[in-house]
């Protein structure tokens, strides 16, 4: 990026510039002439100048030019006007004054909104410049920065830069030539008013902005502050559990405290001056006008201003203090953000990050990573300058199976971190062929290299977007888009230096994989998942999914088949009671009382949980039931329990979530509710009962066992619930999905819309038994894939962190596969996984890269015999050994997957 915030801007965006500056041009005489229109209203019509001779009437509108004598002289009439009486004069300027007020709204209106779209595109401009300037950095050079610490530079700081960016040329511009016109007209009407007016902008311009640049140096540490809060709470974050782990609560706290009082400090120092200098200027701009009040006052008593130009001086003055003032807070802003830009530029500095990555596509032809890879004279060092690697040299055949043989030393991985082109931090040159290694195009290495290191970085969205997001290189088809919409957004991205291309767009390159469509490339997903181990977990995702009819239509239109198909299983197979099916005539003893009025699944937060209790529509379905006094009596009777059973016991007791009515942290509230109605204060308020009544909605009659349901009880809750959805459905809420027994339910999970009940709580190992059946059902229909599919959709959350670490493994080895590189890279991502298992990806991936390469860091060459090449490091040299009995060509049978299981469905 430029090193000047003025030449960036004026680079990116002259032309917008100067057309804005042309219309500020244009508007200056309308400007001019809405100053003149006041002293011509009160000396021509008011006072009545224009009938002086006696006559009744006085044109109006009469357009004339006097030539000049050295022209000759004399007039040019354009336009004659018309003849108007006192009143007539009167209107007729005071309609055009009105006419010239909506022209210059009209022009500032224009000027404003352009200067804002102008300062919005540069805006998005400069943003993401930025970060393609992070995406070009090398991991190694972004260690040294904190991610929070950028992500709030492109967020946050660079927002006012772009506020300022419409204002930068435009602002002085169109402030400065109004402020010169209204200043000329105050002259041309008395010359000493318009001294006394220049003298005050004069000490205004020269004392102000002195004062103002302590505000720069307070207002630069206030943003390094705030940015280095913003990193520490992002620290604390990230490592949450560590402060959870050592009691460090009072620690953190204290030590973002402190900071907030230095923050708090440095923005009272900033109110200080910044009030301070503000009060100075309002006084400077009201001392010009007892100037004119005083001596244009004198001048008109001693005839020499006439009342019309003291009126229209005034006027005109008070047109020019806003522009003044804005004038300065402008150049205050130019300054600040001047600062701003400059630490913007600094912290995404090439000297200070190191060089970067070329990332524009060469004409250079995309060749497989075959050949000898040589390694002369590699030179690493560590953090602490001492020499890890030393004139290191090797050579290797591609394709082949490298073992980097670490025995406890840091250069295993840091070769191979090199070999994968994440770090370029050395000295030497690798080549394969001729091609040296650090000069490959990235889009080449990106494509034809892969690496799996110990902590494998997942973003959020599905298991399926992480899988294929190697895949996703460059958009290999267009979708279909509006086409006034695309245009729109091709041409804003084209002023902006936005990549045209859309997100909607065929990313997915499937003819890498050989397959036609999303269908072909999910059974390679699968499959790899399954060779992996991740084949059961992925189908327990499936049924814990939910379902999409039309990307998931065949599995959709079948569902309700295998729903009858396992209802018949169970009868059958004599396990009809480890199922409660649901039944709109019938109450289901092992489902809440809120699903049980519901009869359906909640699709809004207002259905959901607690909200529920305080729903209007729900509260009165159920007053119009009258359930519900009996649902708060009821509640009173569960916190009278839980208060009693939970007292004395820690926050932590397993009892806490047995019974998940009250929190260890609501005792209190629900303490205090009871000891109010023992008190006899009258009626329980409206806050109370709807705490108590969300109690009763959460209950489980078989789980809980607290006696609080009869027969009576549930067939009032059954009748109440076709009120319920009688009241909901005419309210027009979309809040809740109701049950149907011949269709499905896609707010509920697919397992819940293959059993439509609830598993027993009362029959022991009831879960497995129903999962096995399940399995069993799922397996007979062919519909495996179809669930798989659906699991493919689990979202993996900030992180991957709702995955467990074996799955991030798992899903961060499969991404690596999917891509098919020539050379893969093994660093460390077996590390969640027992030996037993790390041994069977390890020959998995020997197996599967019989063509390609395969590099892998081992602890020690206890597993190293499978290899074609050992690498070993000592004394800062590489020792290159060919294994004695090369691993097979040939492809071997496959290690024998973990055996599928059903798993817990419920």
């Amino acid at each position: 990026m430029e090193k000047s915030l003025f030449r960036y801007i004026w680079t990116h965006s002259k032309r917008d510039q100067m057309i804005i500056c042309a219309v500020v041009l244009a508007s200056l005489p309308f400007y001019f002439m809405s100053l003149d229109l006041p002293r011509q209203i009160v000396n021509q019509a008011i006072q009545g100048e224009a009938f002086r001779d006696g006559n009744a009437t006085a044109p109006f509108l009469n357009l004339s030019f006097d030539w000049p004598g050295w022209l000759g002289g004399g007039s040019w009439e354009i336009f004659k006007g018309f003849e108007v009486g006192r009143v007539g004069l009167l209107m007729g300027l005071s309609f055009i004054f009105l006419f010239f007020v909506i022209v210059n709204g009209a022009f500032k209106y224009w000027i404003n909104v352009s200067k804002g779209v102008l300062g919005e595109r540069m805006l998005r401009r400069m943003r993401f410049d930025l970060f393609a300037m992070v995406l070009r950095f090398t991991p190694d050079a972004l260690r040294t920065v904190k991610s929070s610490e950028t992500a709030t530079i492109v967020k946050d700081e660079v927002e006012p830069i772009g506020g300022f960016i419409g204002d930068a040329f435009i602002t002085p511009v169109f402030l400065g030539t109004q402020a010169i016109t209204a200043l000329v007209f105050i002259m041309v009407q008395n010359v000493w008013l318009g001294l006394i007016a220049l003298s005050v902008i004069a000490v205004q311009f020269t004392i102000i902005p002195r004062l103002r640049r302590e505000l720069l140096r307070l207002g630069k540490q206030r943003q390094l502050a705030s940015r280095q809060l913003a990193g520490r709470i992002a620290e604390v974050l990230d490592g949450i559990e560590v402060v959870h782990v050592h009691n460090a609560y009072g620690w953190e706290r204290a030590e973002i405290g402190h900071r907030l009082f230095n923050l708090f400090s440095i923005r009272l120092k900033i109110y200080n001056r910044k009030f301070f200098v503000k009060t100075l200027n309002n006084f400077l701009a009201q001392l010009t006008p007892f100037f004119f009040y005083a001596i244009g006052g004198y001048f008109a008593l001693r005839g020499t201003l006439d009342i019309g130009q003291l009126v229209a001086v005034i006027a005109a003055y008070r047109e020019l203090p806003p522009p003044l003032k804005e004038l300065i807070d402008w150049d205050q802003q130019r300054l600040d953000v001047q600062v701003k830009y400059d630490q913007v530029t600094q912290h995404f500095a090439e000297d200070r990050l190191g060089p970067m990555i070329e990332m524009r596509e060469v004409a250079e032809a995309d060749q497989p990573l075959i050949g000898t890879l040589v390694g002369e004279e590699i030179r690493v060092a560590g953090p602490h300058g001492d020499l890890i690697l030393e004139g290191g040299a090797f050579t290797v055949e591609l394709p082949a199976h490298v073992a980097l043989i670490s025995n406890g030393g840091a250069a295993a991985s840091l070769l191979a971190r090199i070999l994968a082109r994440r770090s370029l931090e050395f000295s030497g040159r690798i080549r394969i062929g001729e091609r040296d290694l650090t000069q490959l195009p990235v889009y080449v290495t990106g494509r034809r290299i892969a690496y799996a290191g110990v902590d494998p970085i997942l973003f959020p969205g599905s298991i399926r977007d992480n899988l294929v997001y190697g895949l996703r290189s460059k958009p290999l088809g267009r979708q279909r888009e509006d086409r006034q919409d695309m245009d729109r957004r091709i041409a804003e991205a084209l002023r902006t230096g936005n990549p045209i291309e859309s997100i909607s767009d065929q990313w997915v390159d499937y003819e890498r994989l050989g397959v036609k469509d999303e269908d072909e490339l999910d059974r390679i997903l699968l499959d790899l998942l399954d060779k992996v181990g991740m084949g059961d977990t992925i189908y327990l995702f499936g049924l814990a999914g939910r379902i999409d009819p039309e990307r998931h239509a065949s599995l959709a239109e079948r569902l309700v088949e295998a729903r009858h198909r396992l209802r018949d299983t169970f009868q059958s197979n004599g396990m009809a009671d480890l199922v409660e099916p649901f039944d709109p005539a019938r109450y289901n003893s092992q489902a809440t009382i809120a699903e049980n009025l519901l009869f359906g699944v909640p699709i809004s937060d207002e259905f959901r949980g607690r909200n529920l209790a305080d729903n209007a529509q729900f509260r009165s379905a159920i007053d119009r039931a009258g359930m519900t006094d009996d649902l708060v009596g009821m509640g009173l009777q569960i916190a009278e329990t839980m208060t009693e059973i939970f007292e004395g016991l820690p926050p932590g007791h397993s009892l806490f979530e047995q019974f998940s009515f009250i929190g260890a942290d609501e005792l209190t509230e629900f303490e205090a509710i009871l000891r109010r109605r023992s008190r006899g204060e009258g009626n329980l308020k409206r806050e109370d009962r709807t705490r108590l009544l969300s109690l009763p909605l959460a209950y489980i009659e078989a789980r809980h066992r607290l006696g609080l349901l009869d027969e009576a009880m549930t067939g009032r809750i059954v009748e109440a619930r076709g009120l319920v959805r009688e009241v909901l459905e005419k309210s027009g809420s979309a809040g809740v999905e109701f049950y149907d027994p011949e269709g499905i339910c896609t707010a509920a999970p697919l397992r819940d819309n293959l059993l439509f009940g609830r598993v027993s709580y009362q029959v022991a190992n009831a879960r497995a038994r129903v999962g096995e059946a399940v399995a069993a059902v799922v397996r007979e229909l062919d519909l495996q894939e179809e669930v798989d599919r659906v699991g493919l959709e689990y979202q993996v959350g900030t992180a991957g962190r709702l995955l467990s670490p074996q799955e991030r493994a798992s899903v961060n080895l499969v991404r690596c596969l999917v891509k098919r590189p020539d050379i893969l890279v093994i660093d460390g991502a077996f590390a969640p996984f027992d030996e037993a298992r790390s041994q069977q990806l390890m020959q998995l991936l020997l197996d599967m890269f019989d063509q390609q390469s395969l590099f892998m860091v081992l602890p020690n060459d206890r597993q190293a015999g499978d290899f074609d090449v050992q690498m070993r490091f000592r004394d800062g040299q590489i020792i290159t050994d060919k294994t004695a009995a090369p691993a097979s060509r040939a492809p071997s049978p496959e290690p024998d997957a973990p055996q599928r299981i059903a798993g817990e469905v419920a």
